[in-house]
């Protein structure tokens, strides 16, 4: 609603979504619906929901910018336009430490390679064990 002239480039100047009313905004963590929950990670921009859908007994998350890309697992690897990249650090490793505890799906948004993966931590850091495909689910 108020993009930086950094971010401007990436929004549009017409509000079409807001102009016909169906632009619903929200500001809090949480079910949005049945199933469709979401949290807000700051550093690529402030408050950047990311959405996490339960679906046949797992967790698919859509990383969204905060993880692009399978590439963008090891830590100091962030988009190289976040407005805040050490906080993308952190709360990128804290998101990395509860997605391989409680055994999330990660979909990535701009993998050409990666669709969807499950982690695994080695002594290298965490790591892709599972690629996998929407269809895979």
């Amino acid at each position: 609603m108020n993009a930086t002239h950094r971010e401007s480039a990436s929004f549009l100047k017409d509000k079409p979504m807001e102009e016909s009313g169906r632009l619903k905004l929200f500001d809090y963590p949480g079910e949005l619906f049945p199933g469709i929950a979401v949290r807000f990670f700051n550093g690529h921009t402030d408050g950047q929901a990311i959405p996490f859908i339960s679906y046949k007994g797992k967790t698919l998350v859509f990383t969204s910018d905060l993880l692009p890309t399978a590439a963008h697992l090891p830590l100091p690897w962030v988009m190289s336009y976040d407005t805040r990249p050490l906080i993308t650090l952190d709360e990128k490793e804290l998101f990395l430490d509860e997605a391989v505890e409680k055994g999330y799906v990660l979909f990535f948004e701009h993998d050409l390679y990666t669709e969807c993966c499950t982690l695994v931590r080695t002594e290298k850091g965490i790591k892709v064990d599972k690629a996998l495909r929407l269809s895979d689910l």
